[in-house]
């Protein structure tokens, strides 16, 4: 017992009882203290335990409640995938109008053709004056004008190639004719070829929906499979026009890149697309990253390559980068929606953007000098840099971490400012993957990789063809007939004569 006390035998029995006695209740007291100390540091412990669980539940549950409101104008989300307009509250204030055409509004109308281009006139004549009868001759100088236009009945043509072979009255010997040059080898017609390639690659019909579009058109009885035999057929043509195509996009001066996810045999590939004013190349890649992205663009140095904030493309001198104003206000939409100081940048953000937009459709239509925007852009410049250092200190981890990678790619915020013919967003190259994306959406992708060619090919030739304004199905046909010996022009690039 002394020996809890820290003293020696003898001084123990040389203190009296009631000291004794005094010390082991203190003892004992101090014990029940230290066991009450013990609970108190445990219960304390948990507490505080629930309390980091509870602030990770309302982290997560604030996570959740961001996702559940992810729509095409905070995230990158699609349009298509947005809930329908009566569940969303609409942004815009209501005019108090009627739908539909206002009073007033003048109809548009279809505007008659030239009588030139008439295939056939029919003159309708009153035979008799409806007031006395008599018979009426002459012509009227100004007949009321109507037209009706109906599509003639297209039947397909089957042309039946017949190789003889004759004998020789002196020799006995046959011999069989050469089937020749104008012969084509396979049993379908450069346009039927270059209508299946229309019907599949320009409206995305699906291979039993083409075949049933030509009976039902032309009286043409094809197989689904025939179907994919004449797209490999429309590839192998377009190749070489498509790959001088992807060159020539390289070496333009402002690019617009942007990728989307495909499907090659039921596993993710992706869709890139290199867009220029005239011109847009597609192509079917395994991977998303910076190495596909390097193909994509090519090693041309004078480009400028507009792209979202996608880490793939960090490899880009600032100087040559221009990132999307479009991606940037999504980003921003998504911190105004959150609370305290994260909702106050975003909001400033996005007022800041509203003016970049305004300043920059004033410019682009000649309201506003070139030198006078710059001026007033560089205030914006300086504010959005304030508000991102501002973001990059917030307490949300999200609008924080975004702002700090906005922060690394700031200077190719304001390419557009410096290099005229730079647009600020990509919508060029959104535009191009819009059709694509609604082809995935209904054909799950492609089955193989010569399916992913012509998908990449048949973009390229489609949306490049339709920039310039040229006719899609005869520029198809002429590939096509080039292929069977005759001699076309499959040119894809523009004519700058």
């Amino acid at each position: 017992m002394f020996t809890d006390f820290g003293i020696s035998e003898a001084d123990w029995n040389s203190t009296p009882q009631s000291v004794k006695t005094a010390l082991i209740a203190l003892q004992h007291q101090a014990r029940l203290l230290e066991i009450r100390f013990t609970a108190y540091e445990q219960k304390l412990a948990a507490l505080e335990a629930k309390d980091a669980e509870r602030e990770s539940l309302k982290t997560e549950v604030a996570a959740l409640r961001e996702r559940l409101g992810q729509n095409s104008s905070n995230s990158s989300r699609p349009p298509s995938s947005d809930p329908p307009p009566a569940s969303r509250p609409s942004r815009r204030e209501p005019s108090g109008k009627k739908q539909g055409a206002q009073a007033g509004h003048q109809g548009m109308g279809r505007k008659l053709q030239p009588v030139e281009e008439v295939d056939h006139l029919v003159e309708v004549r009153p035979a008799r004056c409806r007031k006395c009868g008599r018979r009426l001759q002459g012509d009227d100088p100004h007949p009321a004008r109507h037209q009706v236009t109906e599509i003639p009945s297209a039947q397909a043509e089957v042309t039946e190639y017949r190789r003889h072979a004759l004998g020789c009255a002196a020799w006995g010997t046959k011999t069989e004719a050469e089937w020749g040059a104008e012969v084509p080898a396979g049993s379908f017609g450069a346009r039927l070829q270059a209508t299946v390639a229309y019907l599949t690659g320009r409206l995305a019909l699906s291979h039993r929906d083409a075949s049933e579009a030509l009976s039902v058109l032309h009286g043409v009885e094809i197989s689904t499979g025939s179907v994919s035999a004449m797209q490999r057929q429309v590839s192998g043509a377009l190749a070489a026009p498509v790959e001088t195509a992807r060159e020539f996009v390289r070496h333009q001066a402002v690019n617009h890149v942007a990728e989307t996810g495909w499907r090659e045999q039921s596993k993710l590939s992706w869709l890139w697309v290199n867009a220029t004013p005239l011109v847009s190349v597609f192509r079917v890649a395994a991977k998303r990253d910076a190495a596909t992205a390097r193909e994509v663009i090519g090693r041309a140095k004078t480009s400028i390559i507009t792209t979202d904030r996608y880490l793939g493309y960090s490899w880009l001198a600032t100087q040559r980068r221009q990132v999307c104003w479009a991606h940037l206000k999504r980003d921003f939409q998504a911190m105004a929606e959150r609370s305290g100081e994260s909702q106050e940048i975003g909001e400033a953000l996005l007022a800041q953007t509203k003016e970049v937009f305004r300043l920059w459709h004033e410019v682009k239509n000649g309201d506003l000098s070139r030198r006078k925007f710059r001026r007033l852009i560089a205030a914006i410049e300086q504010r959005v840099k304030e508000l991102l250092d501002a973001g990059s200190d917030c307490r949300s981890s999200k609008t924080r971490g975004t702002c700090r990678q906005i922060r690394t790619v700031e200077a190719a915020l304001w390419t557009f400012v410096r290099v005229r013919g730079v647009e600020p967003t990509n919508n060029a190259a959104e535009r191009a993957l819009r059709r694509a994306v609604l082809w995935r959406r209904k054909s799950f992708g492609t089955q193989s990789a010569a399916g992913s060619r012509f998908v990449e090919r048949i973009l390229t030739v489609v949306t490049t063809l339709r920039q310039q304004g040229r006719d899609v199905l005869g520029y198809l046909t002429a590939a096509c007939a080039s292929t069977l010996g005759e001699s076309r022009s499959i040119c894809l690039l523009p004519d700058t004569s």
